[in-house]
């Protein structure tokens, strides 16, 4: 499918309405509206605000981070400019029902991509893999059958919530809303640990330094993706295009090695 950029988009709505009303059919909608977009002239985005180096707010409420610049160079690529990508944050909980209902077009937040998860919403093609972590200041913390008796924090609805209580039986899996609850819950003593992204984990580890990464696990095979409201292929096969140029010309490795120094590389998103 060709892209269309905001101009063009907004010369086709035009165009399209004007035809409407001569043949006195509707088909405005369609023309205009390529991506089926709730606003065919903007790109709203669910995603979190304390999910850093991934996505996250600064100080003045401005959203930043590795996938929230990742998506914004995909949309450009799409013809929508920064002022035309709409950023608002929620639980990661909120994330994929709020697409499948259709309050925002796109999800984006480090979200894995599973078969239960396929089953609501589509995503796009991966951009991101790597580690999930257990967090603690308990040194007698070191391997996954050190947290039998143990409490340990996840953020529900996360890989990391499914990983644990499948596999933490001993534990008790406590969930949160968001990594920042979770990890002043470990501060303060209500849970041993918590299970989280490696990056993030990392971001906390130097953040406070009575914390240690104590476990990592891979998680190669659910990479993250960008969530769109199932069967709108025409949005999904048009961000997977413009994703895989990005990785092709650089800008994938760019904003890796700026959000994520000295953390190995996936070769699979590198330039072929």
């Amino acid at each position: 499918m060709k892209k269309l950029n905001r101009r063009q988009l907004m010369a086709a709505a035009a165009f399209g309405v004007l035809a409407g009303v001569a043949t006195g059919r509707g088909f405005a909608a369609e023309v205009a509206n390529p991506y089926h977009l709730i606003d065919p002239t903007m790109i709203s985005v669910g995603s979190m605000g304390d999910a850093k180096p991934y996505t996250f707010t600064d100080a003045n409420g401005e959203f930043g981070g590795f996938d929230v610049e990742l998506f914004r160079d995909v949309a450009r690529r799409l013809g929508f400019d920064k002022d035309h990508v709409t950023f608002t944050g929620q639980d990661f909980s909120a994330l994929m029902p709020s697409v499948a209902n259709g309050r925002f077009d796109v999800a984006v937040a480090a979200i894995g991509t599973t078969e239960a998860r396929k089953k609501t919403v589509d995503f796009s093609d991966g951009y991101l893999a790597g580690y999930l972590t257990v967090i603690t200041a308990d040194p007698a913390i070191k391997n996954a059958d050190d947290l039998a008796g143990k409490r340990v924090g996840t953020v529900q609805g996360t890989l990391q919530e499914t990983y644990a209580k499948a596999h933490f039986t001993k534990s008790d899996i406590v969930d949160f809303p968001d990594n920042n609850s979770a990890i002043s819950a470990l501060n303060s003593g209500t849970v041993d640990a918590h299970f989280l992204d490696y990056e993030a984990a990392k971001q906390y580890g130097e953040r406070f330094k009575g914390l240690r990464l104590a476990i990592n696990i891979p998680s190669f095979d659910a990479p993250a993706g960008f969530v769109v409201r199932k069967g709108n292929d025409a949005f999904r096969e048009a961000l997977n295009k413009a994703l895989h140029e990005a990785m092709q010309d650089g800008t994938w490795k760019r904003l890796y090695i700026k959000w994520f120094p000295g953390s190995p590389m996936p070769e699979q998103y590198l330039p072929k």
